[in-house]
């Protein structure tokens, strides 16, 4: 080993050293620090820091602050100190797996990447009930594909066709019969302009702007145009509807309303694409042409009079364009149409399996593919960035089939058939087993989550301390903190963030929220500089990926304000609230934190002691789902739709003839709010003293903005996993994956290989919590180490298996792109 890497190694050693000292808080320093002492606080991390008996963290060169978990409040554990199993967490995303497990308690699993396949039955059989009935509906069932509503037996009158022309295909988008069923209504020029349009898609060809590579060019289309096409909603056209009628349900004009589909698609942009018959003077003939246009196209394409020449007496001639999205006459507003009548449930569910994303980043992804608004997407939970997550997600399908999401975020319009079957799915999103339902998922529809966690180069003084670390966090539980992924990894940590909006200073969080960091994408690094240095508005939104959502609200609030930037509070109001609300439950998180490691230090892990709060019997359940729908707020999730209204829990002060009747594992700390009760004693002054040091009234919550007002909640402060087990396992070259993920196997990529005779120790642990709490706060009960990802990272810099990266022969394929998708794609 060199001289270097020995250097690094004993640095972080000593670093491991200093920071699992236990800080002391220092009972004078709320005193010492002053009023004015607070306003000239100047460090980016709360006043309140000055509590937790630590100095100061320091910005480095390059930027950062190397923030520890000391810094928000994480310093004690359960076990002894001494009894831990060193070892490095994440080192690949294969060593991070997480599984959703259901409110029926089965954990979900990738279990086919096959496409599902439509029925050979016509779609016309199906009635079309009336939309705001829960009439089952009547479409046939796509083979492989499962659906919670059983069809009826179509009605009497019911169009069924037993055969009809081949409909176009993935492997022959345009049959040939098309140009002889069309060639009696269209001349050959016109026939070859449709078919043109057809092939385009739906979205008239985009312009280049900034970048958008990822967008579909027409050269492409060929495989896409067959995929999205879902079935026929439109009655047949009739002369008197093609010359203007009612309009559809849209009730207002002669194209469907004031809503036109079109207009509303590709982000604003008109589809002026239209094909032109001849004047055709029989209206047999015309009517026999909409007929055709239907039954050809599957509904997609609309046929109607052309009224801009409306004084031709030889004939009327006929326009086709693309069809509206909502289906028969129906503008939509935004994205989140009503199910088509005659279908299939309103909703698509499907199982997502995410490779180094956060969850509302693949959410993004998703709606972008999809080309859906981002709300018609819901999860029951959220999973961690980094690491490979499965859990499922339901869709508003609108007008989409199963096979329209399947291929449109499968293979995104670029990708061959061969290669969505051979290869992982692009950006680290793959999707599977999908399946109609009547409703969305909404969050808190689920038990907890299941994890395969390996440790890499392990070290333990014995295995018997080993089975002692093991056998604490399974029996005793692990402290139940805020992991460090509430906090952020940049260099403007996110409670603090959330503290300045607390205190209604505007301006100051659109700065902080603006800010330079370290380590960002360089997308994101020039959008920054091209505003704060150059003050170019326009080049800063460019450059700035849509996935980094405050940053642009702020930006696009200053170009509708056309340059203005004084309207700060109205600049932060445009950010979506669930984005807001993740600032401020990270300073909650925060003082959360702090207070649990003083009640631990002082009184222990083992029992409950006098002043300490539980849950009332009858709100226990209230407060977890109310603890959980913060959480995932915070997240980024979509809106409840169907919880009851709030009630606040009802909590208990332990006094001494209750201790007997409570566990370790009942007893609950607040995050602060207006509607929370703080425990008795010296903790519950804690509280207070925090607060007040940070400029907040602790016994006034309510802030002018409502927004910014929480209610608060309640956490146990011990979680104890429901299952829990292990195995050690030798290696030698750390590129090679110890875990597999689910779509990996399905892709029959080559499984892992253990070597018996290796040189190094890993640990594989299995276990499920329940929801809301983090498995890295599990680990690091285990390790007894800093889970912050910049000490993680010089960790594995450090660490011996290093020097023997890429040593294995058959190191499989698949896992070589894992340290290239460490920084976040382009959107």
């Amino acid at each position: 080993m060199s001289s270097a890497v020995l250097h690094e190694r004993d640095t972080d050693e000593a670093d491991t050293e200093r920071y699992n000292k236990k800080p002391r808080l220092d009972e004078d320093a709320s005193k010492n620090l002053t009023v004015s002492e607070k306003d000239e606080h100047d460090h980016i991390l709360p006043p309140s820091h000055a509590l937790l008996g630590i100095p100061l963290p320091e910005t480095t060169e390059a930027g950062a602050i190397n923030f520890l978990e000391t810094n928000v409040g994480i310093s004690e554990y359960v076990g002894r100190e001494s009894a831990k199993v060193q070892g490095i967490i994440k080192q690949r995303f294969t060593d991070f797996l997480v599984y959703e497990v259901d409110l029926d308690g089965n954990v979900i699993h990738l279990k086919s990447l096959e496409k599902p396949q439509s029925s050979k039955k016509t779609e016309e059989t199906a009635t079309v009930p009336p939309e705001d009935t829960a009439t089952p509906t009547t479409e046939t069932p796509m083979e492989g594909v499962e659906t919670d509503q059983t069809p009826v037996p179509p009605a009497k009158d019911a169009e069924v066709k037993s055969s009809e022309p081949a409909k176009a295909s993935q492997a022959e988008p345009w049959p040939e019969h098309f140009n002889t069923t069309l060639a009696p209504f269209l001349s050959e020029e016109a026939v070859g302009q449709l078919k043109q349009m057809w092939l385009e898609g739906p979205e008239p060809p985009r312009v280049s702007d900034a970048g958008w590579g990822g967008r579909v060019a027409k050269s492409q289309a060929d495989d896409e145009v067959s995929e999205n096409v879902v079935p026929a909603q439109e009655e047949e056209k009739t002369e008197d509807s093609s010359r203007g009628g009612r309009g559809g349900r849209g009730g207002r004009g002669k194209r469907g309303g004031r809503a036109d589909g079109r207009r509303g698609r590709g982000g604003g942009r008109e589809d002026h694409r239209k094909v032109l018959t001849e004047p055709i003077d029989s209206k047999e003939m015309r009517t026999s042409f909409h007929k055709t246009i239907r039954e050809l196209f599957n509904g997609r394409l609309d046929s109607e009079t052309d009224t801009s020449n409306s004084s031709a007496d030889d004939g009327s001639r006929i326009v086709v364009r693309w069809g509206r999205r909502g289906g028969r006459g129906g503008g939509t507003r935004g994205t989140a149409e009503r199910a088509p009548r005659g279908t299939y449930p309103p909703y698509i569910h499907f199982t997502l399996q995410k490779t180094n994303r956060d969850t509302q980043d693949a959410l993004g992804h998703l709606s972008r593919s999809l080309r859906v608004n981002v709300k018609d997407l819901s999860v029951a939970g959220t999973k961690d960035k980094r690491g490979v997550t499965v859990q499922r997600v339901s869709l508003k399908r609108g007008n989409k089939s199963v096979e329209d999401v399947w291929k449109q975020v499968n293979g995104s319009g670029r990708r061959s058939n061969d290669a969505i079957f051979k290869e992982r799915g692009e950006r680290g999103i793959r999707i599977a087993d999908l399946n109609y339902r009547k409703a969305s998922l909404e969050l808190g529809m689920l038990k907890g989550n299941a994890f395969v966690i390996t440790l890499r180069n392990v070290k333990v003084e014995s295995m018997d301390v080993l089975e002692e670390a093991m056998n604490t966090i399974k029996h005793k539980g692990f402290i139940n903190y805020y992991g460090m992924q509430r906090f952020g990894t940049a260099s403007v940590p996110t409670h603090s963030i959330g503290l300045i909006l607390l205190r209604s200073e505007w301006q100051k969080a659109v700065d902080l929220i603006l800010s330079k960091r370290h380590g960002e994408h360089p997308d994101v690094v020039a959008a920054r500089e091209a505003w704060l240095d150059h003050g170019d508005l326009e080049r800063a939104l460019e450059l700035m990926p849509r996935r980094v959502v405050a940053e642009r609200c702020i930006l696009e609030s200053y170009k509708k304000q056309k340059g203005e930037t004084r309207n700060a509070m109205g600049a932060l109001s445009t950010i979506p609230k669930n984005l807001r609300l993740m600032y401020i439950h990270a300073y909650q998180s925060y003082v959360w934190n702090a207070i649990v490691s003083e009640r631990i230090r002082t009184y222990g892990a083992d029992k409950p002691i006098v002043g300490d709060l539980v849950l009332e019997s009858d709100s226990e359940k209230e407060a977890e789902a109310d603890e959980e729908e913060d959480d995932e707020q915070e997240e980024g999730g979509p809106n409840k739709r169907s919880r009851k209204p709030y009630v606040a829990p009802r909590v208990k002060t332990l006094t001494e003839e209750d201790l007997d009747n409570y566990t370790i594992f009942d007893v609950i700390m607040p995050l602060p709010g207006t509607d929370v009760a703080y425990p008795g004693g010296k903790l519950g002054e804690r509280y207070r003293e925090f607060l007040r040091i940070d400029g907040l009234d602790p016994d006034n919550f309510v802030r002018k903005q409502k927004d910014y007002t929480l209610r608060g909640s309640y956490r146990k402060i011990l979680h104890l996993p429901k299952e829990l087990s292990w195995r050690v396992m030798r290696y030698t070259d750390p590129d090679v994956s110890l875990a597999q993920s689910d779509e990996d196997k399905l892709l029959e990529f080559d499984p892992p290989v253990i070597d018996q005779d290796g040189k190094f120790m890993a640990l594989q642990v299995h276990l499920t919590l329940g929801t809301a709490s983090y498995a890295t706060m599990a680990l690091r009960e285990i390790t007894k180490t800093d889970t912050s990802s910049h000490f993680q990272m010089g960790l594995t810099i450090a660490s011996e298996d290093q020097q023997y990266r890429g040593t294995e022969q058959n190191v499989p394929v698949a896992e070589a792109g894992d340290e290239e998708m460490q920084d976040e794609g382009k959107e």
